[in-house]
Order: structure tokens, then sequence, then C-alpha cells
């Protein structure tokens, strides 16, 4: 598992994405009693595999979540380059139509949510930032002047532009002017020190002290960082960030499953709406492919694709 680990930070992978590796491969080899992944080979994927899908019943993003984890242990930890490799059969994600929440009701969950997590919330809303995004928010890629925000190693490691509403920019500004005394007091005591990319620490070792570096949405205390063991003050965590929309959505009374990344769906899908140009909210979401936008445009339609029903006739 440790070279596993290896491996995978060697190729830059998330902490996120190698947590979830390594937790599929230790899965993979108690599944088959504890036998070595070297005595194993396509069958013993397919059935484990299959045991997800069948008996776990878990969504074909896991499953192949699992697959690429094996893939990946096989190729570049083992370095077993067999044919099976590629013909493991990959499970397919039937096309959904996202979760969205009408303009009433993105107002309904912002006025049961307060603080850092209600400013956290309308950014993802007014950005269409996907949450992790917005966790990793630096102080430097704000731009109040231009009214940007600039997305920093994105999904698939890209970089774009998006927009600052203007209504989030003076509770950013008094936000920032918290989150920078919080700076101040961890100086004072002897840490202030965030998390760098890739040898940025090594190139500018004040880089990690310096303000504009520090996270938008720090949490609210110091931890030790897995990797280098040096205590930090990373950004909120995720999973309470998940847990403070969920409980606000409880509160208004929403009948819809609400995540943070239902706001990033009601973004996309209010500014097609409004009639804004597809290529255009496709940059400000970050796709590659504009067929993936495309699944937004079933607001446009009313009902069964535009079509009125005879019961409205009667």
């Amino acid at each position: 598992m440790d070279q596993l680990r290896d491996r995978l930070r060697v190729r830059h992978y998330s902490l996120r994405t190698e947590d979830a590796y390594v937790d599929w491969a230790r899965r993979f080899i108690l599944f088959h009693g504890k036998r070595h992944p070297r005595e194993m080979g396509a069958p013993e994927v397919q059935a484990f595999l299959s045991h997800l899908a069948v008996e776990r019943q878990v969504s074909p993003s896991t499953q192949n979540q699992a697959k690429a984890a094996l893939l990946f242990l096989y190729r570049n930890l083992l370095e077993v380059d067999l044919p099976w490799l590629s013909e493991v059969v990959q499970a397919k994600r039937p096309p959904r139509l996202p979760v969205v929440l009408t303009p009433g009701e993105v107002r309904a969950l912002f006025d049961q949510m307060e603080g850092g997590m209600a400013l956290l919330a309308q950014v993802l809303y007014g950005t269409g930032m996907r949450l992790m995004e917005g966790l990793r928010l630096r102080v430097k890629d704000v731009e109040f002047e231009r009214h940007e925000i600039v997305v920093r190693d994105g999904k698939g490691g890209k970089d774009r532009m998006t927009m600052l509403p203007e209504r989030l920019v003076e509770p950013l500004r008094a936000h920032l002017g918290r989150v920078r005394a919080l700076h101040a007091r961890d100086l004072d005591e002897g840490f202030g020190e965030v998390g760098l990319p890739d040898a940025l620490g090594l190139k500018s070792p004040q880089a990690a002290r310096a303000w504009g570096w520090q996270w938008v949405f720090p949490s609210a205390q110091r931890s030790v960082d897995p990797r280098s063991g040096l205590v930090r003050r990373h950004h909120l965590h995720a999973e309470s960030v998940q847990k403070a929309v969920r409980l606000a959505a409880r509160a208004a009374e929403l009948v819809k499953p609400v995540t943070p990344h239902v706001l990033r769906h009601s973004f996309a899908t209010h500014l097609l709406a409004a009639g804004h140009d597809i290529r255009t909210v496709q940059e400000l979401l970050g796709h590659k492919d504009v067929a993936t936008t495309m699944i937004y445009t079933h607001v446009l339609n009313r009902g069964g694709r535009g079509v009125a029903s005879p019961l409205d006739g009667l």
C-alpha cells in the first residue's frame, strides 16, 4: 500500500484520489482472501467488479472508479501489462437529468444558512464552481476590481475564469478581512503556513506564509498535513459543507435532494434559461465538450419538450 501511494504521488494524483485508489486495492485483496495481486488476473477483477454491481449495488461511477484503481495497481505498480487489462467491462452510466433548484428554492436554501458556509454556498451558485474548486480558492485568485475569479487546477488540471457576482463583492471583502486577522494570529503563534502546489514551497520558501496564497475559506482549526506532517490550517472540509447544505435544505423543507453540486447545476440552468449562449456557459463551467453542457438545455423545454398536454385543453 505504501508503494502504491508513492506511485500515485509521483504522478501528482490528488490526496482524495490517492486515498480512494489505495482503499479499492485493499478491498480487492481482502475480497479474494488476501491473495497477492500478482497471483490474480482477469477472472478475479471481473468477479470483484461484479460483486460491487450485483451484491453491493454500487453506482456505475463507483464501479468504474474501482476498475481505474485496479488498472493503476497492475499497470503502474506491478507493471503487469496483460491483454485483459483493457478488456475489463466498463460500466455504462445512464444519462440522468441533473437536479436543479428554482430561484425561489435557492433563496429559501440561503435563508437557512449563515456565516462562512452561507457565503461559500452563494459563491458556488454565483460562479458555477465545483465544491473542491471553491474550497481550494486562494486569496490571490479573487479579482475584485475586474469582478473575476480565477479557478486554478480545476477538473483535468485546467485553469479557467469565471465571474465574481457584484452581490458578493462586499461580503467577500468583509470575510477576507476576518480571514486575514486569523492568519495574522497564526503567524504570531509560529504557524501560518499553507500547502502549496508541486515544488513551489522549495522554490519560494516564504510563499507558504504569504497572504495571497492563503485559503479563502480556511478551517476553524489547525491540523496535521497528512503528507508533510506539518501543522497547518487547511481549507474547510468538503463533508462539513455537504452537511451544512443538507441541513439547510431540510430546514427549508425542500423535497429535492440538495448537495453543493446542485448549486452548480442551478447556475448553468438559470443562465441558459436567461438566454445566455451555451458556449459561454460551457467556458464558465470548464466543460471540455459542449455536449456535456447540453444536458442543461432541458430547462428550455416545458412539459413534454414544449408540447402542450391535452389535459390542459379540456
